[in-house]
């Protein structure tokens, strides 16, 4: 092996080493003399003169020497020499063999070749093993192998092209490749260590250093290293030149004398010396590749697992914001602030400072903002050192998080300050390690790496936060806390702030120089120019003049407002003059926001009570709305929501549904992607403020009931749902029901593509992307209405929401959910299609539901256990057993802290026993497809009824039910409650049998129920139980005991719990007269089992009578069931 190579696979496959060895330089004849082969000889011949050919004549002979294999890659074909011998000639191409050839080419006349060939090589290793051997028994290479031991040079951790243990003659003699004179070089250089002393050191180094040239080949060929190539080659110099003068004094001196010229002359020591001058930088530069390697990998290593901890999407949403508000801003409204006195102090201050700019929702905060970042950037890009800027825009997606914003500034300042990445990654792994935790979800382990970065950077730093309103209270003043502490801790930082002017807000902003967004018409007119521009170009020069004069003078800093204005022009199409003029004179400007809009709702709705009525509908609908709502389904719940107290069924709804009315009264508060589709297009508020004004502008709406807009939105969904046709259509016609029974997809015959099956096992597709190809439907069609699909999806959402007074009316509640109606059908049905798809999105299924079912998996515990008050549970509105049929649900779908309450709370005598709860929860608990954060839950309901399982006397029934189903956790709480408890412990460990267990069959105590279902980890605890042996000797009512049972699954390991702990019962017969053997013999197990088993079994009888019977017995019957491997096997067993 050499250089990680196995020399032993030369030659090729397909050839054998006769094929080569006539060709091979320095190659063997048969008669064992070494000759060379004739194109070796022409080449040789060649190359003695020194002509004017000679550099011909050695470009001849690197190719010759290029037969030898080293490191050949795999892949590469072999060249037929043309030449009249025959021989193949491999071209190699591998670095070290480049480098070699080169070396020999510089080297030019310096060298003569010849003495490279094989014979003369044998030679010289002849030498060298000779040498002294008659005067002191050891050649001299042995000696010097010895010496440079003694001296502490590590021979063995060097790559040697050697076997320090096997005579030099023994190798195959051949210095023309880079093999051959690496292992020539180190065999003399071994030789004449015992020279001198500081000369068998420099030795030392020298075999050290050419360890280094085994790394050239990835750093140096795959890298395109040309640094290494030229490295290489002037090693390969150095070690040619030390061979040719070391050869010509063993070919002409012998070694006796080289030995003494070594410790006389300087000539071999300066060479080793340039040798390990020219090494040394091969080894740097090996060194330093390998380093950028390393760091390569590392840096990659460091952006992904950065990127992955602190969520690069959050990142990138940033990134995406900050474009799209430069996209659309106007430059000139924002330059007023770089000449703020306030914002020139804070930039130019020697100090750490804070900055806030406030403004009214919708003045240009953020586009502000972006503005401001990007000056920042501007600025800094030729100072040094280079301040860095992070930003962050909170927003209403829950983007104002504290963690959120924390990950973000840490991610943006590590991307921007690569040499931290490296320590932070080491810090976060170590904080993960010793927490356990997650700590990118650890606010106050964000806020740590966060002060670690600040305090390490020595250089300006800027950070930009956006919208600290739309922080959560907690989060804002932590935040606060947090840039507070970063600012004592650098003086290089600079905080920038914004946000709305709240009441909550300012006392945590009164002590910062701040910046009002207030009002300046200047700046209105640069937005307002900007926007009706952009959007508005279509109009006259004329007409757009007007628009841009009236909305500067009336915006009063709101951008907002003006993009209202903008888009309700866009939306109604006008461009003659007068028309505009009349619709930008009707608009008042009041001087708040809440105003503002107040004032554009009055005017939307021409301040008529029953168009306030159904715009406050619509608006407090989108507020409270769990998804994205179609205008046409705006529309009709809009419509049904003012008439319904009138209306009762769907079809005297659907003639008052009016699409176009519902967008012309609330079209300032909304955006909608498509406004010519009325059915498709979708509507939600356009900005989070609308949602604030919405909770508290009852006095707009002409309606009590908007103060409460969630409770709202269930009244309105339940009482849509209980119109008079989704109580008697089915939502599915007998031809729909047919389509569902199909397949859905849409290639149904086309064969599945790579394409096809990733797409399906994509976990970030949508469901609109899954459900794009399926077959659709719509409740319209079926006369349920538009505003059906949302009311049967969400209605459940509302009512969870729903905590405090006042709650829905029972009565309706049951009558939506009653039991086995059409009506229950039809909106579980919808429920499980949000998607109006053919194909269910989820489980649902309508016969398991009632009332109860409902509120115990939706409700809050509040409305629960307001309809557990009730005496109706028995009705025909329930189902029968309608708290175990909740409880099975809960089960499934719900929150298991719930479970007491229905199944203990409230009137009535239909309370489950603790038995059936606890069947019912390990039932559920033992199907895979029930995934449970927290079954603790469930099972600590054990600790609430140990006493009534010793006055029911049904704490028994429960273990043994528990041991049944293998449910530990059950098990332990079980044992752990009779921990101190006499009358539990007696009862759990009772002798009295059951007749008949749970499932029919018949039953036995603890430990044999858990030994007949195969639960090992049960079996193992119980017969740690204290007192356990009543349940260890029981029999059942077939007279089998617990070895009997056991033969059911032989199971090995339960054998070797129970044995040791019934020997006295190994041969205890049943009714039938079976013995635990004979039942291994019957058991339908494996016979590899059920041998195992009997060897074991065996194993703990004594040679006693009743053994023998029990073999013979066993024999027989095995016999009869025609086991011949267990008859075999019996028959050679000896006790």
């Amino acid at each position: 092996m050499y250089n990680g190579l196995d020399l032993n696979i030369w030659p090729p496959s397909g050839l054998g080493h006769d094929d080569f060895d006539s060709s091979l330089p320095g190659s063997q004849e048969s008669t064992g003399e070494p000759t060379p082969s004739r194109s070796y000889q022409a080449t040789a011949t060649a190359l003695r003169p020194a002509t004017q050919g000679q550099v011909n004549n050695h470009i001849a002979f690197l190719s010759n020497q290029a037969l030898l294999p080293v490191h050949e890659p795999a892949h590469q074909d072999a060249d037929v020499n043309p030449s009249g011998s025959g021989s193949g000639v491999v071209d190699h191409s591998d670095l070290w063999s480049a480098a070699y050839r080169e070396a020999i080419a510089r080297l030019g006349e310096d060298i003569d070749v010849g003495i490279l060939q094989g014979k003369k090589v044998a030679q010289l290793f002849e030498q060298l093993e000779e040498a002294d051997k008659e005067a002191t028994q050891e050649s001299i290479f042995l000696r010097g192998v010895e010496y440079l031991r003694s001296i502490q040079v590590p021979l063995e951790k060097f790559k040697l092209a050697l076997d320090l243990a096997s005579p030099l003659t023994s190798i195959e003699p051949t210095a023309s490749t880079v093999f051959g004179v690496v292992r020539s070089v180190s065999a003399i250089a071994i030789s004449m260590a015992s020279a001198d002393l500081d000369f068998a050191k420099q030795i030392g180094d020298m075999l050290e250093q050419i360890s280094y040239i085994d790394d050239c080949d990835t750093l140096g060929q795959k890298s395109h290293k040309q640094d290494i190539h030229e490295a290489l080659v002037s090693v390969y110099q150095s070690l040619l030149e030390f061979y040719r003068v070391a050869f010509e004094i063993l070919t002409r001196r012998g070694a006796s004398l080289m030995v003494k010229m070594v410790l006389e002359t300087d000539h071999l020591p300066n060479l080793v010396q340039e040798f390990l001058s020219q090494a040394d930088v091969l080894r740097k530069l090996i060194q330093k590749a390998t380093w950028e390697i390393v760091e390569d990998i590392k840096s990659m290593l460091y952006d992904r697992e950065i990127a992955r901890w602190l969520g690069s999407q959050g990142m990138s949403r940033q990134t995406q914001h900050h474009a799209s508000l430069r996209s659309g801003r106007a430059d000139g409204a924002c330059d007023f602030l770089l000449e703020n006195t306030d914002f020139q102090t804070w930039y130019q201050a020697s100090n750490s400072r804070k900055l806030i700019i406030l403004g009214d929702v919708g003045h240009g905060k953020s586009v502000c903002m972006s503005f401001l970042v990007d000056t920042l950037r501007q600025r800094n890009e030729h100072q040094l050192p280079n301040p860095k800027v992070c930003y962050y825009y909170c927003r209403d997606d829950e983007s104002g998080r504290l963690t959120s914003i924390l990950s973000t500034l840490i991610l943006s300042l590590l991307e921007q300050l690569s040499g931290l990445k490296k320590p932070f990654f080491e810090r976060y792994k170590k904080t993960q390690a010793s927490d356990g935790g997650n700590p990118a979800a650890d606010a106050l382990q964000l806020e740590e790496f966060l002060k670690w970065i600040v305090e390490t950077v020595d250089r300006p730093l800027f950070i930009v936060i956006d919208g600290l309103d739309e922080c959560d209270y907690e989060s804002r003043m932590q935040l606060m806390r947090i840039l507070g502490d970063l600012s004592h801790r650098s003086s290089m930082l600079k905080i920038l702030l914004s946000s709305r002017p709240a009441t909550e807000c300012l006392a945590q902003f009164a002590h910062l120089p701040s910046i009002q967004l207030g009002l300046d018409v200047r700046r209105d007119a640069i937005i307002v120019e900007h926007m009706v521009t952009r959007r508005l170009s279509y109009l006259s020069t004329e007409v757009k003049a007007l628009v841009i004069e009236t909305l500067s003078s009336l915006a009063q800093g709101s951008a907002i407002w003006v993009k209202m204005v903008v888009d309700l022009i866009q939306l109604r199409r006008i461009t003659a003059l007068e028309s505009m003029r009349r619709l930008l004179v009707a608009n008042s400007l009041p001087t708040e926001l809440a105003a503002l809009y107040g004032d554009i709702f009055l005017r939307c709705t021409t301040d008529d009570p029953e168009n306030k009525k159904l715009a406050g509908i619509a608006l407090t609908l989108l507020a409270a709305s769990r998804r994205t709502l179609r205008l046409e389904e705006l529309a009709w719940a809009a419509t049904f929501g003012l008439w319904r107290h009138e209306l009762r069924t769907v079809a005297a709804v659907a003639p008052l549904v009016d699409s176009e009315r519902i967008l012309s009264l609330i079209h300032p508060f909304i955006s909608h992607t498509d406004v010519k589709g009325v059915k498709k297009g979708q509507v939600r508020l356009v900005h989070q403020s609308v949602k604030e004004f919405i909770l508290g502008g009852g006095e707009y709406f002409a309606d009590k009931h908007i103060k409460a807009p969630e409770a709202f939105a269930l009244d309105l969904c339940i009482e849509y749902l209980l119109l008079e046709e989704i109580g008697h259509v089915h939502l599915f016609s007998q031809e729909q029901l047919a389509i569902e029974a199909l397949p859905q997809d849409a290639a149904l015959f086309e064969v599945e593509s790579d394409d096809a099956a990733s797409f399906q096992g994509d976990l970030h597709c949508t469901w609109d992307a899954w459900e794009k190809d399926m077959i659709t439907y719509d409740p319209v069609d079926r006369g349920l209405g538009g505003f059906f699909a949302y009311a049967a999806c969400h209605w459940v959402d509302h009512l969870g929401s729903i905590t405090t007074g006042p709650f829905p009316a029972l009565a309706d509640v049951e009558k939506l959910c009653e039991a086995g109606s059409i009506r229950l059908s039809n909106w579980i049905e919808q429920n499980s299609r949000p998607g109006c798809t053919m194909k269910q999105r989820f489980e649902f299924d309508s016969t398991l539901y009632d009332p109860l079912s409902i509120f115990s998996v939706y409700g809050s515990e509040t409305i629960l256990r307001q309809m557990l008050g009730s005496p109706d549970l028995t009705s025909e509105m329930f189902l029968p057993q309608s708290r175990a049929k909740a409880v099975d649900q809960v089960l499934q779908w719900g929150d298991l802290s719930r479970l007491s309450i229905i199944a203990w709370e409230g009137k009535g005598s239909d309370c489950l026993s603790a038995l059936d709860l606890f069947h019912r929860i390990m039932s559920r608990w033992l199907l895979p497809r029930t995934n449970h954060p927290n079954w603790d839950r469930a099972f600590d309901l054990v600790d609430f009824v140990l006493d009534d399982l010793v006055e029911e006397e049904s704490g028994n029934e429960l273990l043994c039910m528990a041991a049944r189903m293998g449910c530990m956790p059950i098990v332990r709480r079980l044992m752990d409650g009779a921990q101190g408890n006499e009358k539990l412990r007696n009862e759990l460990l009772r002798p009295a049998q059951r007749t008949q267990s749970s499932w029919g069959s018949p039953s036995h105590q603890s430990v044999g129920e858990a030994v007949l279902a195969n639960h090992l980890p049960v079996v193992e605890y119980l017969l740690n139980q204290e007192g356990i042996e009543t349940h260890l000797d029981h029999l059942n009512s077939r007279g089998e005991n617990v070895l009997h049972l056991a033969a059911t699954h032989c199971n090995p390991a339960v054998y070797a719990f129970l044995l040791p702990r019934l020997q006295g019962r190994l041969h205890q017969k049943d009714n039938g007269g079976d013995t635990a053997l004979v039942m291994i013999v019957k058991s339908p197990c494996l016979p590899e089992k059920r041998l195992e088993t009997a060897a074991l079994f065996l194993a703990q009888c004594g040679d006693e009578e009743e053994t023998i019977q029990d073999m013979r017995q066993a024999f027989r019957i095995a016999g009869e069931m025609g086991d011949t491997r267990m008859c075999k096997f019996l028959g050679e067993t000896k006790l």
